[in-house]
């Protein structure tokens, strides 16, 4: 296997690709608005998104936090040099052990569970807590905005429902044994990550802070905002509308604004590249089949379209010629795995590729290991680096 090449055709495919210029604008971008608008600020990178270490690694080097919501998480980012204050902890999957080792480091940790408050006091009996704590609030987004939400019914499972007094018995369990509380995290994406509804977010913080004399240190306002998406809200129609907000109550002078984009950062700089294996025809259409998967690339299985390139590597007559119908399949098993149809367009033959764009969020962290393994990762700076080989039979051997 090449660890450098110069062409698309001579990558081994399956293979995700990061654009790391892409990538680079990506970051300044978010960085340079959170910047304009707020004196202090924290850019957390949310590692659930995308988990590869080289990028990872090339984050931290930026500048970032990493936001971590499990031991395993929180281990990786250790582990690639994130430590003594620049990771925020989150999520109810937190460990004992690293929620100590997290509070003796001094890392921003959001309490989103009954146990953590639990842990937090033991700690405190025999520690002095330098961590800043946060409380993650339950937010009922449906009843400030509706018609965003999954759930409507039922609300958000994260986080101390103020309503029905929970969040009012966490403080009051934190003041009790001289804990204080220094943030409140307030991540709640909605289904259209309208401006509107960040705004809504910081009204709700504001009410909080008023209702119960809350001196905060920061507001952790979370993820979901869009990222390069043309004709969709920029990164400073978003955090101008979250400072003229938050300003109407907060000194932000003394208040730190913490964010947690995930999507933003890593979806627009990872495509993914397969190759055309095998085209037959079953009835009066052509079934294409790719060496990658829907698994791949929409492993939600929500999409009904894809952004997409197709290469071709030696052109000739047959590709001159129109079928009414083809239908672009995956690599496994599975008869739903199929991924796009093209009409009235030339045949696509063994000799095409098809570069799918734009696939960097949730993809890499939830495919599979089924049937065929993690695929070959490349990143492109002038040539093509492998930066992690694909995973093979004797990796998963070797690691059980």
């Amino acid at each position: 296997m090449k660890k450098i090449v110069n062409t698309v055709h001579e990558l081994e495919t399956p293979c995700f690709i990061i654009d790391e210029e892409r990538l680079r604008n990506n970051t300044l971008q978010l960085q340079t608005a959170l910047q304009t608008y707020f004196s202090h600020s924290i850019f957390s990178y949310s590692v659930k998104t995308n988990s590869l270490p080289w990028l990872l690694t090339y984050l931290k080097n930026s500048g970032c936090y990493a936001e971590v919501v499990s031991e395993d998480e929180y281990m990786l980012a250790e582990a690639l040099g994130f430590s003594n204050g620049d990771i925020v902890y989150n999520g109810p999957l937190k460990s004992k052990e690293t929620f100590f080792h997290a509070l003796s480091k001094r890392n921003i940790i959001n309490i989103d569970t009954n146990r953590e408050l639990l842990w937090l006091v033991e700690f405190s009996q025999q520690n002095t807590i330098l961590a800043k704590i946060g409380l993650r609030v339950n937010i009922d987004m449906e009843a400030l905005l509706p018609g965003v939400t999954d759930y409507p019914q039922d609300g958000s499972r994260f986080g101390f429902d103020i309503e029905n007094g929970e969040f009012e018995s966490a403080l009051a369990y934190l003041k009790s044994n001289n804990i204080t509380l220094s943030g409140l995290h307030l991540h709640r994406t909605t289904k259209t990550r309208s401006v509107d509804g960040y705004l809504k977010l910081c009204r709700f913080a504001i009410a909080i802070a008023k209702n119960y004399g809350l001196d905060l240190e920061y507001i952790d306002i979370g993820g979901g905002f869009y990222g390069d998406k043309p004709n969709a809200p920029t990164y400073n129609d978003y955090f101008a509308g979250i400072k003229n907000v938050l300003q109407e109550y907060f000194d932000l002078q003394k208040l730190t604004i913490i964010v947690e984009p995930g999507n933003a950062i890593a979806a627009s700089c990872f495509d993914f590249l397969s190759s055309i294996i095998d085209v037959k025809k079953i009835k009066q259409h052509y079934v294409v089949t790719i060496d990658g998967s829907r698994n791949d690339i929409d492993p939600f299985f929500h999409k009904d379209s894809y952004f997409y390139e197709i290469y071709t590597a030696h052109p000739h007559d047959e590709q001159i010629k129109k079928v009414k119908r083809q239908i672009i399949v995956g690599c496994s098993c599975l008869e739903y795995d199929r991924l796009f149809e093209m009409h009235d367009t030339y045949k696509l033959t063994t000799d095409n590729k098809i570069l799918f764009k734009f696939v960097g969020a949730y993809t890499m962290a939830l495919s599979p290991v089924f049937i065929r393994y993690f695929p070959n990762v490349y990143v492109y700076k002038e040539k093509y680096i492998l930066i992690r080989p694909r995973w093979t039979y004797q990796k998963l051997i070797l690691d059980t």
